[in-house]
């Protein structure tokens, strides 16, 4: 990972902090992206980096016009984007005869819309280049269903979709799609979803961490399409 660029989107969050900090010890150039400006400069702070070898970003990825701006920055400071990682996301569990319309707008808005956003944006530059890389974070619940996730499901099964329409239309280019399907990880993702979830049986953010480390690490040649790791007390087949 020396010195590639990657973009890490929800980089405050549990995932996007261990892998940024994992990321940093391999060299690598980061473009930390979050809505708290704070956060960002906080974790920027904790990281044992070089000058010049973060960017922060602040930035609402449900704004298009915001996600532009941060791909300009990220090609101001570093020339090029290698990779991005979508590691953000927002949850509401609810029944579904409970759900608002504010609930779905905000699971579309968040999970499908920022992550097509900047998958989008990521995209065009890369293809430029004949090279890059997008690891979206997904979870089990884009690719499995689960009472009281109606909305949630609905906005992961459609960052499948698009991803792996954008796969076939780029892989001429050299852009490679990597999915995670990680279960239920011990973050604060959980602080506030009203579901009783035993977080001790969860997997770890840093595992998840590790398994996007390995797929940005691959060969070219070799890149996983697909990772899935779930706990072993709560497996979907």
């Amino acid at each position: 990972m020396q010195d590639r660029v990657v973009v890490v989107v929800g980089a405050t969050g549990g995932i996007g902090s261990a892998l940024s900090h994992k990321l940093a010890a391999q060299g690598a150039r980061l473009v930390l992206v979050a809505r708290d400006s704070n956060k960002l400069s906080h974790l920027a702070n904790q990281l044992n980096v070089t000058a010049g070898q973060v960017l922060t970003v602040p930035t609402d990825i449900t704004d298009r016009q915001q996600v532009t701006t941060l791909m300009n920055k990220a090609i101001a400071q570093f020339g090029q984007i290698d990779a991005l990682v979508n590691a953000a996301g927002a949850g509401v569990m609810k029944p579904y005869g409970n759900l608002e319309p504010a609930d779905l707008e905000a699971m579309l808005d968040v999970n499908f819309k920022g992550s097509f956003y900047t998958s989008q944006a990521a995209a065009e530059l890369m293809q430029e280049r004949k090279s890059g890389h997008i690891c979206n974070v997904v979870g089990i619940l884009g690719q499995h269903s689960m009472p009281m996730a109606a909305a949630y499901c609905a906005s992961k099964f459609a960052v499948v979709g698009f991803s792996k329409c954008m796969a076939e239309e780029l892989k001429r280019f050299g852009v490679k799609f990597t999915l995670f399907y990680f279960g239920g990880v011990n973050s604060p993702f959980w602080d506030n979803v009203q579901l009783k979830v035993d977080r001790k049986k969860m997997l770890s953010t840093e595992t998840a961490a590790d398994a996007i480390l390995y797929a940005l690490s691959a060969e070219p040649q070799a890149v996983p399409m697909e990772i899935n790791i779930q706990p072993e007390s709560h497996l979907f087949f």
